[in-house]
């Protein structure tokens, strides 16, 4: 037993540690992309498509970008509360739980607009094991909506007011680390 301990705290001693290396700006490009795809629970194909609509407006690049994934219906649903994660929120739309301007929408990445209505469906409003487990925990918590997203907890809606400006975001994203990344 004592062989055996003297032999790993040679073994630790003998070891050399070295310096870690320093993030090269590419890296660290890459990585601020894989932390926004990560947030917003999004495949690389669908992230770039978001940039190159983003890319071919005449506003900023980094914040339209932004934007339009806050206007994701996936991420609307989560901001209004209906669901605990954005990965939730996916789950009920594509299973049909979810309504915009009262019709029914599969597709996560559908894009709002100002003034839709999203609501739940009428099926899943009557549904009490969905609607105390899931959406009336997460709105009764103390999690505010964005100022741009109006949401009604008594009827169990929300209307976008305005679109989202960089402003409303308060994640820490370094959108203009995306832009570079991409532009090359």
């Amino acid at each position: 037993m004592a062989v055996a301990a003297n032999n790993n705290q040679e073994r630790e001693q003998s070891v050399v540690k070295r310096p870690s290396r320093k993030m090269t700006e590419y890296g660290r490009q890459l990585m601020e992309k894989q932390k926004v795809k990560k947030i917003y629970g999004m495949r690389e194909r669908q992230f770039k498509r978001f940039y190159m609509i983003a890319a071919k407006s005449q506003e900023a690049t980094g914040s339209l970008l932004l934007s339009l994934l806050e206007r994701r219906l996936d991420n609307v649903v989560y901001r209004l509360k209906f669901t605990s994660t954005r990965t939730q929120s996916r789950q009920m739309i594509v299973h049909g739980h979810i309504f915009v301007n009262g019709t029914k929408v599969h597709s996560p990445s559908f894009l709002v607009s100002v003034g839709d209505v999203i609501t739940l469906s009428p099926t899943s409003a009557k549904r009490e094991g969905l609607l105390s487990q899931v959406v009336d925990k997460r709105l009764n918590s103390g999690v505010r909506s964005p100022e741009w997203i109006e949401c009604d907890k008594k009827n169990r809606q929300g209307t976008i007011l305005r679109l989202p400006v960089r402003e409303d975001i308060q994640t820490p994203i370094e959108e203009q680390l995306i832009v570079e990344l991409f532009s090359k």
